[in-house]
This record gives C-alpha cells, sequence and structure tokens, in this order.
C-alpha cells in the first residue's frame, strides 16, 4: 500500500544523509519533494502543508543542522511526525468491550468489506481476547448478506444470530440485544446495510438501530483504495451517527494510501484496524510507530515477530529449538523451515517487515528468486521417502534422478536444495557448539555463513550488498543477550521484550 511513497522518500533520505553537512536550504529542497510524495500519495493538502511546515521548523534549526549525523536527525524529525499525524492527540486505547453483553456496531457504505471485516474482528476477539461473541446481520437489503454472514461464522466458529425472515432491521437489532443477555456473551456485533453512497434512509436506519443497542464502539469500515473520498464519508458518518474509529480495508492493495495518513488528521477519529488481505486472519490492529517504520523503510520486526507467534505452535517450537541446538538438521527440519517462511508471507513478507532488507527484497525479486523457489523446493522434498529426509547422506545418483522426476525438476534443481540443507545444517552445527549464550549472540552471522550470504539466495555472500558489519548490525536489532529466539526463522534471535516466546505456558 505505502510502496511507491516508501520509494519516493528513502529516495530523498538517501541524498541527504550522504552529504557530510546540511544547509537551511538543503533542509527546504528535500521538503518540497516529501510534500510531492506526500501529494501523489493522495494525502490530502492540509494535512500535507501542515506535515511539512511542521518538520522544516524542526528540521531546519542550529541543533539538526551542526549535529554529526544531520541526515539522520531528519529522519527521525519525518519519523516522530508521521507518528504524531497517525495517531493524533491521545491513545484510543483498547476497545470498550469490558462491561458484557458489549455491543459494538459496524457502518459503512456497500461493498466496502463490513461483513468480512465483522468476521475477522469476531474472530480476532475470540481467538486474541477469549470472547464469547454473538454476530448479527441487519442488512435486509442485500440479497444473501446474511447468509454470508452465517457461513463465515460457521467458517471461524463465533455464533451468528438465527435468520427470521421478514424482520426489520430494528426487530433484529432487539432481539440479538435480548439474545446476547440470555446466551452469557461478552460481545454481540451488529453488521449493518450499507448503500452506494450516504442516503437518508441509511442514515436514519442506522440512528435507529444505535438508539436500539447504545454501542460501545461504533466502527465504520472504509475501503482504503477509495483515498481521499474514505475521508468524506468518515466525516459525514461522524456528524450523523458518531463514529469511535475506523477500519481501513484493502490496505494490501495497490492504492496509494493517503486515506490513512489524513483520516485521523482531518476526522479525528483514530485507525482501529487494518484489513490486509481476504483470509478470516487478515486483519491487523492499526499501530502509528511501525506503520510510519514500514513507509520510511525501518522495518516492522514487531508484526514479523507476532506472524511467528501465531503461525507455530509454542510446542512444536521448543521441539526445534532442542533439536537446533543438539546441531541436528535434516531434511524435515528444512521443509518446516520454509512452510513458516511460506505462512509468514513468504520472502517478500518477511523481508519488507525487517530493518534495512527493504532494498535488498527487490534485488532477490529482480534475481528471480519468489515464493515459487520455495514450494518448489518443498515439492522436491515431499518427493523423498521418510528414510531419505531423515538421512539425506543416502541420496546418491539413481535416488537423485527418482527424487527430481518425482516433482518434474531437473536434478540440478535438487543438488542446490542438498548445497542449501548442508550449509544450514552446518550453520546448526555451529549454533549448537556455541551453547545458548552463543546462538543469541551469533544467531544471524553464523546462520548466514562467513561470506554473510543466505544459503539458496542469489547474489551468493552478502546477497544484495550486504557486508558482515551490517549483518551483525542486523543482529544487534534483532537481539539482545537474555532474549530468546525467533522459531521458523533458522534460529534468528527476538528482539529484547519479546523473549518469553517459544517457552511452554
Amino acid at each position: 500500500m505505502f510502496e511507491n511513497l516508501s520509494e519516493r522518500l528513502s529516495g530523498v533520505f538517501d541524498r541527504l544523509t550522504k552529504q557530510g553537512a546540511l544547509s537551511e536550504d538543503d533542509v527546504r529542497t528535500a521538503m518540497r519533494e516529501v510534500r510531492v510524495a506526500l501529494l501523489e500519495a493522495d494525502v490530502s493538502l492540509p494535512v500535507a502543508r501542515n506535515f511539512i511546515k511542521s518538520v522544516e521548523k524542526k528540521a531546519t534549526g542550529a541543533a539538526v543542522t551542526k549535529s554529526v549525523t544531520p541526515g539522520q536527525q531528519v529522519i527521525k524529525i519525518v519519523h516522530d511526525e508521521l507518528i504524531e499525524t497517525l495517531r493524533g492527540e491521545g491513545d484510543p486505547g483498547a476497545l470498550k468491550i469490558d462491561n458484557p453483553p458489549a455491543p459494538i456496531l459496524m457502518v459503512g457504505l456497500q461493498g466496502s468489506g463490513k461483513t468480512t471485516t465483522t468476521a475477522k474482528l469476531a474472530k480476532r476477539l475470540k481467538e486474541r481476547e477469549g470472547k464469547k461473541v454473538l454476530m448479527a446481520s441487519l442488512d435486509t437489503n442485500r440479497p444473501a448478506a446474511m447468509e454470508q454472514l452465517a457461513i463465515l461464522g460457521v467458517q471461524i466458529g463465533v455464533d451468528t444470530l438465527p435468520i427470521v425472515k421478514g424482520e426489520t432491521a430494528q426487530q433484529i437489532a432487539k432481539r440479538a440485544k435480548t439474545q446476547a443477555s440470555l446466551g452469557g456473551y461478552d460481545v454481540y456485533m451488529l453488521d449493518t446495510a450499507g448503500r452506494l453512497h450516504i442516503d437518508a434512509e441509511l442514515i436514519q436506519q442506522a440512528q435507529e438501530v444505535r438508539d436500539i443497542a447504545t454501542p460501545r464502539e461504533t466502527l465504520l469500515v472504509v475501503d482504503g483504495l477509495t483515498g481521499q473520498d474514505a475521508v468524506n464519508v468518515a466525516k459525514e458518518f461522524d456528524d450523523k451517527i458518531g463514529v469511535t474509529g475506523v477500519c481501513l480495508t484493502r490496505m494490501d492493495g495497490d492504492g496509494r494510501g493517503g486515506a490513512a495518513l489524513s483520516m485521523r488528521a482531518i476526522t479525528g477519529k483514530p485507525i482501529r484496524f487494518v484489513g490486509l488481505g481476504e483470509k478470516m486472519d487478515a486483519l491487523e490492529t492499526f499501530e502509528p510507530e511501525r506503520i510510519a517504520g514500514r513507509i520510511l523503510g525501518m522495518g516492522d520486526i514487531v508484526a514479523l515477530v507476532e506472524k511467528a507467534q501465531e503461525t507455530l505452535e509454542a510446542e512444536q517450537a521448543e521441539r526445534m529449538m532442542k533439536r537446533f541446538q543438539k546441531g541436528m538438521f535434516n531434511m524435515n527440519d528444512l521443509k518446516g523451515q520454509l512452510e513458516q517462511m511460506l505462512k509468514m508471507g513468504g520472502m517478500e513478507g518477511m523481508m519488507s517487515m525487517m530493518p534495512g532488507m527493504k532494498k535488498m527484497a527487490k534485488q532477490v525479486e529482480d534475481a528471480g528468486f519468489d515464493d515459487k523457489v520455495i514450494k518448489r523446493q518443498i515439492a522436491l522434498i515431499n518427493s523423498m521417502t521418510k528414510r531419505e529426509r531423515a538421512n539425506p547422506g543416502l541420496l546418491q545418483a539413481s535416488r537423485k534422478k527418482r527424487i527430481a522426476a518425482g516433482a518434474g525438476q531437473d536434478v540440478a534443481e535438487l543438488n542446490k536444495l542438498l548445497k542449501m540443507h548442508r550449509q544450514m545444517s552446518d550453520a546448526m552445527k555451529k549454533l549448537g557448539k556455541m551453547g545458548k549464550k552463543g546462538m543469541m549472540r551469533g544467531g544471524l552471522g553464523a546462520l548466514f555463513g562467513k561470506g554473510g550470504g543466505m544459503p539458496g539466495m542469489p547474489g551468493g555472500p552478502g546477497a544484495g550488498g550486504m557486508d558482515q558489519a551490517a549483518l551483525e548490525q542486523a543482529a544487534k536489532q534483532l537481539g539482545a543477550p537474555g532474549s530468546g529466539n525467533m522459531p521458523g526463522l533458522g534460529g534468528a534471535p527476538l528482539p529484547p521484550g519479546l523473549s518469553g516466546f517459544g517457552k511452554k505456558k
């Protein structure tokens, strides 16, 4: 979503950081380019103006232009200002659903993704916060809208209000309120009807439902691809109904992301959640610090760790760690690592969240290393027998021909996979000999080998131009002594403050 903006800003800041000293004119020239980048990203003009004015004021002071690293100082100011723009005044805190049964009203235009977002949020509340949730569809206009929510409810294991034909939205809201009280539900979610545009009938119906349910939270769902129009829709709904938060959908699309940057500044309402795909778990909380980090190419290591936690069970992580500490690493382990990478968004998804890896991701893509390569490697491992997976040393010429033919690939591809396995196995043995403290200190460097290149990736040693010093710096960013290790990333350590992951509860 923010890819184009991120590329433009990184170009501006690269030029700034290469200059030893900065004059006020240099800063103003850079800020002009930043303003153009923001406007091209569909950020509203008043927000872009205020943003640049605030940054210029802070960045043209003597403390910045005469500092040792003026370019880095300017980047930090822009980063802090981005966070301020995205967050607005005051932290909205968690959803106000502490007094059961707490009603949540979902409103928005037709086609913005209300029903899907309702189900995603219900799944999140059920799995992450242990809430008992009831969903009810109040959309009596759109064909099969109620059935859609019922099917999604079955998929995610959340109860939906039984469908009674001929009821009005107001009657359904009353029935949902009664059912939630009698059924002992913590939260009940009301998915209201949408229209192609805001009209008097839509607003009146939403107001009547609001008066019946008296919701603790009224979440407006808007399509992130509609740009500035999303901000206008939010203002209109807030004026007529009263909105407590916004959910932006389709933030994984190729839109320019200006709505996200303008929403809080113009409406004053916090962005609560962002939808990042069609799957039921593709919903993230909107964290200004992390979004600002992604926009400026600083990565989002916390989101990467959260994905690792979601896709890997604690017991499985414990088992893997014990094997790696003993220096044991066979084809089953390699297959597990490759599958874990795919679950976490593939090579591109992971590298976009790792600090300093954004530019390297482009080089990897240009070299033709994508998720299809990982899938082909998994196919080769699946073509082996159980015995061959457990002991890759058995693989001689005739076996290699059979395995490659079974996966529909050349023997050369299998040889590359075996070489990658040997390199990773050697790295695991080194880490095992270092012991737990050594694993924490040398995690990334040892894993990537002497040259710092990732096995199996294009570019050989130091792929993407990363030298050993850069890798050691990345290792320091990823973990400090005393932290745990991130499972599913070949032993790369966890960032500080997340050391408890991977241990049995």
